[in-house]
């Protein structure tokens, strides 16, 4: 099969967060509290995704509340945080979805990725992801990572699916 066929058949998108959805650099305060810079237009990106029928899912290594908040700002239920087997963790979501993984994509940049990755029907990465991670991808943004990343491969799905039109048709009503 090959990438615009795989990404065709996705029902189940999976994003990574640290490295993803973000440029992956943390900011840790004298107190110990940290934050991250999410990109705008990846955000739109996912909900035009949702919004076409694509369930999202976030599965990340670290456990976050802000994570949790910009979930629930795009409206994304299927959300794992603090997760070592993210393929496990997959499995539980697609079982819980009544998909495979041949129906699910994940986008990730480093090892820990690799296992769900593999297992997925359609892999996506980072430019900048670990050169593992990338040989084993079947699609490598070219945006970074944090800065239009994630809204490339959304736009990539939407258009494989033949529903690019039908989501940006309310931007172009007059």
């Amino acid at each position: 099969m090959n990438l615009l066929e795989k990404a065709a058949n996705i029902r189940l998108m999976g994003f990574d967060v640290d490295g993803v959805m973000t440029d992956g650099r943390l900011y840790f305060g004298p107190e110990g509290d940290f934050c991250k810079a999410f990109f705008s237009r990846d955000g739109l990106g996912i909900k035009l995704l949702a919004k076409s029928g694509v369930r999202i899912a976030i599965i990340t290594g670290r456990d976050s509340p802000i994570v949790t908040r910009r979930a629930a700002n795009l409206g994304i239920e299927l959300v794992r945080q603090g997760i070592e087997d993210k393929r496990t963790a997959m499995a539980e979501l697609l079982a819980q979805e009544n998909l495979d993984f041949t129906q699910c994509g994940y986008m990730g940049d480093d090892l820990i990725d690799l296992p769900l990755l593999r297992a997925c029907g359609f892999a996506a990465c980072v430019p900048d992801a670990h050169a593992l991670v990338r040989q084993h991808a079947d699609y490598v943004a070219r945006a970074p990572a944090g800065a239009g990343a994630v809204r490339e491969v959304c736009e990539l799905i939407l258009r494989t699916q033949g529903n690019w039109e039908r989501v940006m048709a309310p931007y172009l009503a007059d």
